[in-house]
């Protein structure tokens, strides 16, 4: 590498162009980067979902869920399979190891259920084989709410929102929760059906058959081809009175004459209520890898198009945005990159006391950090809390092969009373090797943090590979620019050095008068300073025990959510009463801004469970963070009719934790 500094010494322009290729490089890396709060990571688990519409846990059990476990047993690489079968649906969810391919994994496991699905009861739905995707997880929440019968509320949630949202770049799925479909319900009358020899069926086939559109062939006049089609889709409700279930000696018997034909509402399959009323929710999820800030800003805009053309007494409310707490959290770590660039900037200068060799060390940190970025996007990351953490981290060490470099040029122009363009290649040379010693033995430290194995390894890649990017960017950052800017700003000073000697400044000379006596009384006392160094190595083992040990520290995101489960067979309705009573008395509690109650929307349609999402107003979380976690579980012991464990995740500014309540 020191070729590469006397090659950049000599022609600047060369070094110029290099450094401004990575930094352009970076530039429009930053721009094509995602943001997001957590990396991107695949893990092989798939999910399969199966319904049986009416049937009790323990058939589900040993008619769906059994035979779906024997079949996907057999598969190589299983790590964990576990099930849950409740009323009317079964879940069987298989976990791989690491090494196996996700989207491989996913294809054999839809290959042997397709196999079993002979075994299987006919009244099922088509199982659902799907990869558990992190970034399936609802980037932002709206409710709607209206003055208006609730069906009303979800036609113009599913036939307008959903389908304006999901027009947007990057939204990946927008589901409706909490709504009631139109439907048209046919109350058959058992006493009539009996009178006219007729069963259930008989209306269900007459139904069906009369309720489409036939093809009626083709008619060719001369250069003309005309298609024909019999219309018989009924148009109206009232119109389904009129289909025709039997004919007998020329008395044709409809519908009407056997049952009551009605405009209504499908059963609900899921229910949510803001505070307490009834609501319909709009999940917008985002595609995988994509930008959930741009996304949730995005939809946000599109709303606000909405709002003034929305029905009179309609209303749309976010209710829960995550691109929100992630914006907030990249700003407040580029702000402290930002401060850190400048206080490293600031105790260079308060070192060396001379302004033009602080900016040529303190270039080497925004040239760094940029070029690196367009490694990050090159390796397929994204902007998120541990790649900014690295960043950050790296700030002090992408200035220190730079201020080595200068260093050494700066001594080697006051010793030696060189000239700059001599002491920027002599200098650099002199101590190359020991800069790529150091360099490359914290790239040593910090790459195979990224090849760690398990889980842990694949969450912190991109913390590594970011770091060893940094690390190594700003090597070829000192060899290149560093010393051609040395060479062009630092001025000939006579030998034995002048007002600029950083040996002698004010800062320095006592700082080293200092250091020199520790070390002096060190020396002459080493078996003393060996048996300290001993005695704090060994009281940071019982130490360690006091140390909260956690994967990912939980972030202030003001809220928290309460999981609840009800016995088996408890209706939606009955469900969304307890979690309600929880919700009424936690905004009893002042800091509580709202309360959001969604039932049966884990996916799986699971009617005994409902989650309870609490909002707080932001707070200090040192006064109300611990006495409103507390509350809240004293709230929830007193509810009756629900069993196990509720898992209550608060986030609320420095007081994080997960805690258990039992119901």
């Amino acid at each position: 590498m020191q070729w590469l500094a006397a090659l950049c010494v000599r022609r600047p322009v060369f070094a110029s162009v290099l450094i401004l290729s990575l930094t352009v490089v970076g530039g429009f890396g930053f721009a094509q980067l995602g943001i997001d709060q957590f990396p991107n990571v695949d893990f092989p688990t798939i999910l399969v979902t199966t319904r049986l519409p009416g049937a009790a846990p323990e058939q589900v059990e040993s008619e769906v869920t059994d035979p779906i476990e024997e079949a996907v047993n057999t598969i190589s690489g299983i790590d964990t399979l576990t099930s849950t079968s409740s009323e009317g649906v079964s879940q069987v969810v298989v976990s791989f190891t690491l090494e196996k391919n996700a989207d491989v994994a996913t294809q054999e496991v839809r290959d042997r259920v397709n196999r079993v699905l002979p075994l299987l009861p006919r009244t099922i739905t088509q199982p659902t084989v799907e990869k558990r995707d992190p970034d399936a997880a609802p980037v932002l929440t709206v409710a709607l709410t209206a003055d208006r019968p609730v069906r009303d509320i979800t036609e113009y949630a599913d036939k307008v929102l959903r389908r304006q949202l999901e027009s947007l770049d990057g939204v990946g799925q927008v589901l409706v929760l909490g709504g009631r479909q139109r439907q048209i319900n046919v109350w058959l009358d058992a006493d009539r059906l009996q009178a006219q020899n007729l069963t259930v069926n008989d209306v269900s086939r007459a139904l069906q058959a009369q309720n489409a559109d036939i093809p009626g062939g083709r008619v060719d006049q001369g250069a003309r081809s005309i298609t024909l089609r019999t219309r018989g889709r009924v148009e109206s409700p009232g119109e389904f009175g009129d289909v025709v279930v039997r004919e007998t000696d020329g008395h044709a018997v409809q519908v009407r004459d056997v049952a009551r034909v009605e405009d209504g509402m499908a059963e609900p399959q899921t229910l949510a209520s803001l505070n307490g009323d009834p609501t319909v929710l709009l999940q917008i999820r985002k595609q995988s890898g994509t930008n959930t800030v741009e996304i949730v800003n995005g939809v946000k805009a599109r709303l606000d198009e909405l709002r003034p053309n929305l029905p009179t007494g309609y209303e749309i409310r976010v209710v829960r945005d995550q691109g929100e707490f992630i914006e907030a959290s990249i700003d407040s770590v580029q702000e402290h990159l930002v401060v850190g660039s400048i206080l490293a900037a600031l105790v260079v200068l308060l070192f060396l006391g001379n302004l033009r060799s602080t900016v040529i060390a303190a270039v080497s940190i925004p040239t760094s950090i940029v070029a690196t970025f367009g490694l990050i996007w090159y390796m397929g990351f994204t902007l998120n809390m541990l790649t900014m953490l690295a960043l950050t981290l790296s700030v002090g060490i992408v200035i220190d092969d730079a201020i080595v470099v200068l260093e050494n040029i700066y001594r080697f122009i006051e010793e030696k009373g060189m000239p700059p363009m001599q002491a920027a290649v002599e200098a650099t040379q002199e101590i190359g090797l020991a800069v790529m010693a150091t360099t490359l033995s914290l790239v040593a430290i910090f790459v195979p943090v990224a090849f760690m194995s398990g889980m842990v390894g694949r969450f912190m890649q991109s913390f590594g590979l970011t770091m060893a990017f940094a690390i190594m960017v700003s090597l070829v950052v000192s060899f290149t620019l560093t010393p051609m800017m040395s060479s062009r700003w630092l001025s000939a000073v006579p030998r034995g050095g002048g007002r600029h000697d950083s040996k002698h400044s004010r800062i320095f000379g006592p700082l080293d008068r200092t250091y020199a006596r520790m070390l002096d009384w060190s020396m002459a006392h080493r078996g003393l300073v060996a048996g300290l160094a001993v005695l704090v190595l060994l009281s940071s083992v019982p130490l360690f025990r006091f140390v909260n040990v956690n994967f990912i520290t939980q972030d202030d995101q003001s809220g928290f959510d309460v999981n609840m489960r009800a016995l088996e067979g408890t209706s939606l309705e009955a469900t969304e009463v307890m979690a309600n009573r929880v919700g009424t008395a936690i905004r009893g509690i002042p800091e509580v801004d709202y309360t959001l109650v969604t039932v049966a929307g884990d996916g799986a349609g699971t009617r005994n469970s409902a989650t309870l999402f609490v909002k707080l107003v932001p707070t200090p979380c040192a006064v109300n963070g611990p006495r409103i976690s507390s509350r809240t579980c004293a709230i929830t012991a007193a509810v009756q009719g629900l069993r196990s464990s509720g898992w209550v995740t608060a986030c609320h500014a420095l007081m994080c934790m997960t805690m258990s309540a039992r119901w």
